[in-house]
C-alpha cells in the first residue's frame, strides 16, 4: 500500500524539495563532512510519515502547505537523528537503514554522531527563524517538539527501551514505552501542523491528539509485526533485530493475529477520532490506513 494519494505524493516532494534547499551543502560548509554526513541521513528517503502528518494537520486546520514546511522539516530532522543515534553499537548497533547502510558504517561513529547532534540542533534553528510565524506560534511548536523529543518523549522511550533488553514486560508496560519513543513525535507531528496553521480550535487540537496516540501505538505494532513477518531486504534494516535484543514485542506477548487486530482497532479508533472533520481530513485517514498495511 505504496500509494497515498496525490496530497501526499505531492508533499513529500514539497518536504524533499525544502530539505535540499536548507540542509547545509558540503561545498558551503566549515565541515564539509559533517554536512555530508547529515544530508546522507537526513536524505535517504523512509516513508515521510511524520512530515506528512504535518502538512496533513496543517491542511485540516484551514492552513497552506507552504506554513507547514518549516514544522515538516523539523520534525523530519528530528526524526533521522534518532535513527542515527539508535543504529550506533552502543544502542541497536545496526548496520542497514532504509536499504543503505547506516550513517556510522557509511562514515564512521564519530561523525555520525556529530551528524545527528546537528540534524537535532538544525531542526529547533528552523522553528526558531525559518517561515512567517508570529513569535508565540514559534514558541508554542519548539515545546511541542521539545516535550515530543526529549525527557518526557522520545529519548525517555529509547531509554526504557534498552534498558529492557533481555526483559520480559507486560502489554501495559510496553504501549507506555512506545508511547514515548513512537506516539510522542507522531502526535507532536499533528500538532506541528495544527500550530502552523494559525487558526486555533480546541475541539481540532483534542481530536488530533486523539488519532495521533491511536496511529503512534498502531505504528509500533505494525513495526514489531514486520520484524517477525519480512525478511531484510524488504524492510530495509535487519528483521528480527528485536528478537536478537531479547526485546518484548507485541506479536511475542500476545501472537501475531492478536496483534494485527489490536493495530486494526487502533487504526479505526484513529478513523472515528477525525469521522467529523469530512473530506478534509482524507489525507489523514489514508495515513491511518497506510501504517497498518505498510510491507516495511
Amino acid at each position: 500500500m505504496d500509494d497515498l494519494g496525490p496530497f501526499s505524493d505531492a508533499m513529500r516532494e514539497r518536504l524533499a524539495d525544502a530539505l535540499h534547499r536548507h540542509l547545509p551543502a558540503p561545498a558551503h560548509s566549515d565541515s564539509p563532512r559533517l554536512a555530508e554526513a547529515m544530508r546522507y541521513a537526513a536524505l535517504a528517503g523512509g516513508k515521510r510519515i511524520r512530515p506528512l502528518l504535518v502538512y496533513g494537520a496543517c491542511r485540516l486546520a484551514g492552513g497552506e502547505p507552504a506554513q507547514a514546511d518549516v514544522a515538516a522539516m523539523a520534525v523530519e530532522l528530528i526524526h533521522a537523528y534518532s535513527l542515527v543515534h539508535d543504529d550506533l553499537p552502543a544502542m541497536d548497533d545496526d548496520d542497514l537503514r532504509r536499504g543503505q547502510p547506516t550513517c556510522h558504517r557509511a562514515f564512521d561513529e564519530a561523525t555520525a554522531i556529530l551528524a545527528g547532534d546537528t540534524l537535532h540542533t538544525f531542526a529547533f534553528e528552523l522553528l526558531s527563524s525559518a517561515g512567517d510565524y508570529p513569535d508565540s506560534a514559534r514558541v508554542g511548536m519548539i515545546r511541542t517538539l521539545c516535550q515530543a523529543a526529549g525527557g518526557t518523549g522520545m529519548a525517555a522511550g529509547q531509554m526504557q527501551d534498552m534498558e529492557g533488553h533481555g526483559q520480559t514486560r507486560d502489554v501495559t508496560a510496553l504501549e507506555r514505552m512506545h508511547y514515548l519513543k513512537t506516539g510522542r513525535l507522531i502526535t507532536a507531528s499533528l500538532l506541528l501542523g495544527y500550530q502552523a496553521a494559525g487558526r486555533p480550535d480546541a475541539t481540532l487540537e483534542h481530536n488530533l491528539r486523539a488519532f495521533g496516540d491511536a496511529i503512534g501505538l498502531a505504528f509500533q505494532i505494525q513495526d514489531d509485526i514486520l520484524d517477525v513477518t519480512v525478511d531484510t531486504a524488504q524492510l530495509g534494516k535487519p528483521s528480527k533485530s528485536d528478537e536478537k535484543h531479547g526485546k518484548s514485542t507485541f506479536p511475542a506477548l500476545l501472537g501475531l493475529r492478536a496483534s494485527q487486530q489490536r493495530a486494526e482497532a487502533l487504526c479505526q479508533q484513529a478513523r472515528g477520532a477525525l469521522q467529523a472533520h469530512g473530506e478534509a481530513a482524507a489525507p489523514l485517514q489514508q495515513l491511518a490506513d497506510y501504517i497498518i498495511h505498510r510491507n516495511h
